[in-house]
């Protein structure tokens, strides 16, 4: 009889060197696959000039940032909170009002971003303290209650926020297609392998850095001691509470931590879209997206927070048109092409979002990683 406490690998000793070799090929092409977006993103301007596409690119340098912070919540620390966009929309109206009442300087932006992210903070300070020590279902709760307040407020304090119709403010001029960063003999800007070096590259790179900065700094947070006792947080909250550590405390610190980025996201999506409003940062729907962006990606594994975002950003924008192509394409074949009818993009995002949670019930780099949902 085999001895119950036999591991399979002393019954298969090839079986852990395996496992162990695919997980490393799998955590390689995982930075394979987040160092090629990085790149795209970073020369996103002379790659893809057209301002679609310049758009979607900056929306997921944005979203990059607002998911992973939301995974240092819900994959490191185990916390479920639906408050998240109201912290992206307080830093969204921060610098908003701030640009729309005292100019387009970058005063205002600094101004305002951080009013937006001292108001995330005490609202974070306060729903986390009162009610952090409940069960993760009244939290949630709790977190929903207050992000549906926080879109109520946002349209009925239309004297200051513009209401339902949201408001719209100008950048520094910095950032106008008119303003020429580099001039020729002309007078006219200098062109690179094309493109104009005009203030809408400086209006993407202003982005993108930010957004890139925010992400390094969230995984050196991770890969803190800090990341290690969210971790064990997560695992066991009453074995960490037993061996010393103040559980409250630190989930109330990475709850402000996560706002706090989560604002400084929205002072950016604000800045680039010279627009804001309850649609476009407390909408329920954004809060559905991160949600969908983190389980897609890998919950626990911010690299996953990129793959994620990239992946249901893609589908949203140019599925419609990856349809609208088969259907005519198919245009003599019985059912297909009202089966690949663009109004039914929905449908095939369903589709396709329940065959990547089959295959990579991790999700994608967490299963790549073997992480098993977790880092």
């Amino acid at each position: 009889m085999s001895n119950p406490s036999m591991s399979n690998t002393a019954i298969f000793p090839g079986t852990a060197p395996v496992a162990a070799r695919r997980h490393l090929a799998g955590r390689f092409l995982v930075y394979a696959i987040v160092l090629a977006i990085g790149a795209a993103l970073a020369f996103a301007p002379f790659l893809f000039p057209d301002v679609r596409a310049q758009e979607v690119a900056a929306r997921i340098c944005v979203f990059v940032v607002l998911v992973a912070s939301y995974d240092l919540l819900i994959g490191y620390t185990g916390i479920v909170s639906f408050a998240h966009t109201m912290f992206f929309g307080l830093g969204a109206y921060g610098a908003a009002i701030a640009l729309k009442t005292m100019g387009p300087g970058f005063d205002a932006i600094l101004f305002g971003g951080a009013l937006g992210v001292v108001a995330a903070v005490v609202l974070a300070v306060l729903i986390g303290l009162l009610s952090l020590r409940v069960k993760a279902i009244f939290f949630a709760m709790v977190t929903l209650a207050a992000a549906s307040v926080m879109m109520v407020l946002a349209s009925q304090l239309s004297e200051f926020t513009g209401g339902e119709d949201g408001m719209t403010f100008t950048v520094p001029r910095l950032f106008s297609p008119a303003q020429a960063l580099l001039t020729g003999e002309d007078g006219k800007a200098l062109r690179l392998f094309g493109v104009a070096l005009n203030g809408r590259i400086a209006h993407y790179y202003f982005v993108f850095l930010s957004s890139f900065v925010l992400f390094l700094i969230m995984l050196r947070i991770v890969a803190s001691p800090l990341g290690t006792v969210l971790e064990a947080i997560r695992e066991n909250e009453m074995r960490a509470e037993a061996i010393g550590y103040r559980v409250v405390a630190y989930r109330t610190a990475i709850f402000c931590i996560a706002a706090v980025i989560a604002a400084l996201a929205g002072v950016l999506r604000a800045v680039w879209l010279k627009y804001t409003g309850p649609d476009v940062v407390l909408s329920f729907d954004i809060m559905l997206d991160i949600l969908l962006m983190v389980v897609i990606g890998g919950m626990g594994t911010l690299y996953g927070a990129v793959i994620g975002v990239v992946v249901m950003t893609l589908a949203q924008y140019y599925l419609k048109d990856v349809m609208a192509a088969g259907a005519s394409a198919a245009a003599d074949l019985p059912f297909l092409p009202e089966l690949l009818n663009p109004d039914r993009w929905l449908l095939w995002l369903g589709v396709v979002f329940i065959l990547l949670v089959y295959f990579f019930p991790a999700g994608i780099a967490g299963t790549l990683m073997g992480k098993g949902g977790h880092k």
